[in-house]
């Protein structure tokens, strides 16, 4: 079963999902990247307001390509979690419900999750021309200066993303893997 959501998420809604949940997000987020999650610590530590509000939002760790003629946004496929993992569990104390991204999340983030209410998705990587079709308008709202990088609102329509890490620490790459390893010791000669 496929589960329609909408952005931005309630604590309620991302404490639902379960770790290999197939979900259709549509609605607000917002992409940033390693540069973009810098610039947002440095506003925080200075006290000086987040270019967006935080509360219930989903960041995608996205920067697009340059847009074709007619369309919202260039192919936007998903970069590597990982590389946001310092900035994450503060942005999950401030709020932040949600993210979008590929590969796995370090100790620190999945126990920032579950202390917070907040899911990890998986994006597929490799179909950035599909996820471009899911998105139908997008604005620089903040740090134009760093190009792909900066911080841009997204209206999404369908994106199609997995629960990669749930709000109860559930992993589904440490699922696949188990599941993988215990078919393979099945296996008869």
């Amino acid at each position: 079963m496929t589960i329609r959501l909408t952005a931005p998420l309630t604590e309620e809604t991302a404490r639902s999902l379960r770790a290999g949940d197939q979900v259709l997000l549509s609605g607000e987020v917002y992409t940033a990247r390693d540069a973009a999650h810098l610039r947002m610590l440095e506003c925080l530590e200075k006290g000086e307001p987040l270019p967006f509000e935080l509360e219930g939002q989903v960041i995608y760790y996205a920067g697009p390509t340059p847009t074709p003629s007619g369309r919202p946004v260039g192919s936007i496929g998903p970069t590597t979690s990982v590389r946001m993992d310092a900035a994450t569990p503060t942005l999950l104390a401030h709020g932040l419900r949600g993210m979008i991204g590929k590969g796995l999340r370090g100790p620190a983030v999945v126990e920032a999750m579950k202390k917070h209410g907040a899911v990890y998705f998986a994006a597929v990587g490799g179909a950035a021309a599909l996820m471009a079709a899911c998105v139908t308008s997008c604005e620089v709202i903040a740090w134009d200066d760093l190009g792909p990088e900066s911080v841009k609102r997204l209206t999404l329509k369908d994106l199609p993303l997995v629960v990669a890490v749930d709000a109860c620490g559930g992993d589904a790459f440490a699922q696949g893997q188990a599941a993988y390893l215990a078919s393979a010791t099945n296996v008869k000669e």
